[in-house]
């Protein structure tokens, strides 16, 4: 048990940034128990006008412009401290792995692609 993290990818367009369901996706990239990156995607959720009682098993939606933002706050180690049950810690050391996420995801966003995150816990 715990949090598993991903970042899917599908050629689908929707039309909402939260809570739609792809038919199509692929595996981008995958996190283990990094909470405070998923308190970064569950306010980007939140802001995009999300609705669900619980940030579970729901997609966010990742624009160039989200990225951008995403990439500063990693640098700048601007991830909010976030806890939860069996979510583990996020240490500093996934800063590399983080910002390999955002140039893959960068890529694909430039190619026309939808790439959104997702989480189970």
């Amino acid at each position: 048990m715990g949090l598993d993290m991903y970042a899917m990818v599908t050629d689908e367009q929707f039309d909402s940034e939260v809570d739609f369901k792809p038919e199509r996706p692929t595996e981008l990239h995958y996190w283990r128990k990094h909470p405070n990156l998923h308190g970064w995607m569950e306010q980007l959720y939140f802001d995009k006008g999300g609705s669900s009682d619980s940030f579970n098993c729901v997609c966010v939606a990742l624009t160039e412009a989200d990225l951008d933002r995403l990439e500063a706050d990693i640098k700048e180690a601007g991830l909010p401290e976030t806890c939860g049950f069996f979510f583990g810690a996020s240490d500093g050391t996934e800063t590399e792995d983080d910002l390999a996420f955002v140039a893959k995801a960068r890529e694909r966003v430039k190619n026309g692609y939808t790439v959104f995150y997702d989480s189970w816990w």
